[in-house]
């Protein structure tokens, strides 16, 4: 297996920078901070690692600016996976036993950081997660830290579910790609549907790498359904979209969407554009919520998404992938350590409010955080 390695913002090597240079800090300590992830960065999740990667990077070059980790400068390694989870393990093998990584960071995306779950437990190893949903269920690793704003699939699906009793709606169909991310949710949502009620009519799971799907909205439709919750990637949205605005639903239907990943990403949304109408769904960050330094770091990303060529709003993922460094940062800063189990207990112990994009985040004692599932 092949791979290729992008370094950021770091220089490999056995002597500390020395001279000062004006406008920048000089590392005390020989060597780098080598902090190892995989990314999407092709594949159907692709749009949205490219556009975290982003992100990262600028919390990379944030730190180093203010001197580091411990007085070091951060290397950055990352991999494609190409949303490939049979290709993640080995990656993460790679990054520890060759490239010999300090921490990690995990893939975006559920589908890519499953299979990855049972070697970092094995090997006792704190994980950073990143946007995955229930991963951590059946391994239970109390080193593994998520920053999805949503715990179980309630999180997901309350709020559609009162939409859908608004509108009367008593009958439910699901149609759900048979992977990770799609059955963890899927398989929630029903018995969410169960205990409220509503009847499922229809209820089809799909392979991932569908790309019709005629038959199966004709079904949908079929089935005479009030509302019709999805599961899908963004490859598998986009075909349903599609089908959907081709064949439509019926009358019947009051309400159709719910958890279809890639709606959010800004070229996936001008794309499809008005057959986005009527489509009820989920997302991350509305704008016009003013939490405190989301203005500027939106405007930071937005210049450099514009020299990448990625995602140039920025609003689903590129605020978690910075937070997500802020969190390690802190947990660094507060314990004078790189050592994995005093990382996990702090981030167990605190949790943190962002005063600024630039700045490191500000721990709050009374607080707690929880090793996610």
């Amino acid at each position: 297996m092949n791979f290729t390695r992008r370094k950021v913002l770091g220089v490999a090597g056995a002597a500390a920078v020395t001279a000062a240079v004006p406008g920048r800090h000089a590392f005390a300590q020989a060597g780098t901070v080598k902090i190892g992830m995989s990314m999407p960065q092709t594949g159907s999740l692709g749009a949205g690692g490219k556009a975290e990667l982003v992100a990262i990077r600028m919390w990379v070059d944030d730190v180093n600016q203010r001197g580091g980790l411990l007085g070091r400068k951060i290397e950055l390694l990352v991999y494609d996976d190409q949303t490939n989870p049979a290709l993640t393990p080995g990656i993460y093998t790679k990054l520890l036993d060759v490239d010999k990584v300090d921490l990690l960071f995990a893939p975006y995306g559920t589908v890519p950081t499953a299979p990855i779950m049972p070697l970092v437990k094995q090997r006792g190893l704190l994980l950073m997660g990143n946007f995955s949903f229930q991963v951590n269920h059946t391994v239970k690793h109390d080193m593994w830290f998520n920053n999805l704003p949503a715990a179980d699939a309630q999180s997901w699906f309350e709020g559609f579910f009162e939409q859908g009793q608004k509108s009367g709606a008593k009958s439910i169909a699901f149609l759900s790609a048979d992977q990770e991310f799609a059955q963890n949710l899927a398989n929630g949502a029903k018995e969410l549907a169960k205990k409220g009620g509503l009847k499922t009519v229809y209820d089809q799971n799909y392979p991932p790498n569908t790309t019709d799907f005629s038959a199966l909205i004709r079904s949908v439709r079929a089935a005479q359904p009030e509302m019709v919750f999805v599961c899908s990637y963004p490859n598998d949205s986009v075909a349903i979209v599609r089908a959907v605005n081709e064949i439509g639903v019926g009358s019947s239907v009051k309400l159709f969407g719910g958890g279809m990943v890639g709606l959010q990403f800004t070229p996936i949304m001008e794309s499809l554009g008005s057959m986005l109408n009527g489509i009820v769904n989920y997302n991350s960050y509305v704008p016009g919520v003013k939490y405190p330094g989301i203005e500027e770091f939106l405007q930071r990303y937005g210049k450099k998404a514009a020299e990448e060529k990625v995602d140039p709003l920025g609003f689903y993922l590129p605020p978690f992938g910075y937070a997500m460094g802020q969190m390690l940062e802190q947990a660094v800063n507060g314990t004078k350590s790189l050592d994995q189990k005093k990382l996990a207990q702090y981030l167990h112990a605190h949790t943190w409010k962002r005063s600024s994009a630039r700045s490191a985040t500000t721990p709050t004692a009374n607080g707690r955080s929880r090793a996610c599932s």
